[in-house]
């Protein structure tokens, strides 16, 4: 079918299907559907500009279902939540803005999609190294399966004033400036990059602020669903969204998207990290193996 708006033919079938993994790994992961989905339309032959604002428009639908049934489960912090917005929204136009930039020259898939899978495999790989020691910590010796945060270490400038607490992740004191600047930080990423910036806000929430890991999955799915709301508003405006494959996309992802966040309820902790490891590396090599064929176009 060819798609009017990018002027692409792809298979509705095909879309619907991606859709559907897209939303289980988002509901159980809280990220993990850009990994997928970006890639895979890349290598489907849709333009780089339009894989990042496309992108964006398919996880909002399944952000807000996964969110909905973890706020359901107790899994969502909402003052974190609108605290990250503030940041998130500046630094999405910020990305926005540096894709825009990047369109009209002839590099600009090759720039986007090598950045994406550098990020993406650094990604892969720390994930991988922290949750699979603290698996092996908690079955051989017992310690606590959360990680040891930036916050649990005391880090000095975590708190620097002004001071919000965050009970519903267990946190007495935290600095205002350390939740802004990391949601611009994941709020640039999902702007240039697509995606909802999961894949960092993710680990920042664990390893940086020290939320357990279960309320930061739903916290930041959350998140996603206002992030990538922005974010596609904001590439809609400058013509890099197909809603027509975001629609299709999205029809498969929120049925995945309930099913990933009925099954969060099982697997938590270290397991859930370390399930999660090898998803951004699988994303990378798809991207790269695309630039490969295509002869590095």
């Amino acid at each position: 079918m060819l798609f009017p708006i990018s002027h692409v033919s792809l298979s509705p079938l095909l879309l619907v299907l991606v859709g559907v993994l897209v939303g289980t790994l988002s509901g159980l992961f809280g990220m993990g559907g850009s990994f997928i989905a970006g890639p895979s339309l890349f290598a489907m032959g849709l333009p780089m500009h339009y894989v990042v604002g496309t992108d964006l428009a398919s996880i909002v639908g399944t952000a807000v279902v996964g969110s909905r049934h973890h706020r359901v489960l107790g899994n969502v912090d909402m003052k974190l939540a609108v605290l990250l917005t503030g940041g998130t929204m500046a630094g999405v136009e910020l990305g926005v803005r540096l894709v825009a930039f990047l369109t009209p020259t002839r590099e600009a898939d090759l720039a986007i999609a090598l950045c994406a899978a550098l990020v993406f495999l650094a990604i892969s790989a720390a994930v991988g190294v922290e949750s699979g020691r603290a698996y092996l910590r908690g079955r051989t010796r017992g310690a606590p399966q959360e990680p040891r945060s930036f916050v649990a270490r005391g880090h000095w400038w975590l708190r620097l004033p002004p001071l919000v607490s965050l009970p519903d992740s267990g946190i007495e004191a935290l600095s205002l400036w350390t939740i802004l600047a990391a949601g611009a930080g994941t709020g640039f990423f999902s702007g240039f990059l697509g995606g909802g910036g999961g894949y960092l806000r993710l680990p920042m929430l664990v390893y940086l602020l020290g939320v357990p890991t279960h309320v930061a999955v739903g916290t930041d799915l959350f998140e996603v669903a206002l992030s990538a709301g922005f974010g596609t508003a904001r590439h809609a405006l400058a013509g890099n969204v197909d809603i027509l494959i975001a629609l299709a996309i999205n029809a498969g992802a929120v049925f995945g998207a309930r099913t990933g966040a009925a099954l969060a309820r099982f697997v938590r902790g270290p397991k859930l990290r370390l399930a999660f490891a090898p998803l951004p590396a699988v994303g990378a090599v798809v991207l790269l193996g695309t630039l490969v064929a295509r002869g590095g176009r």
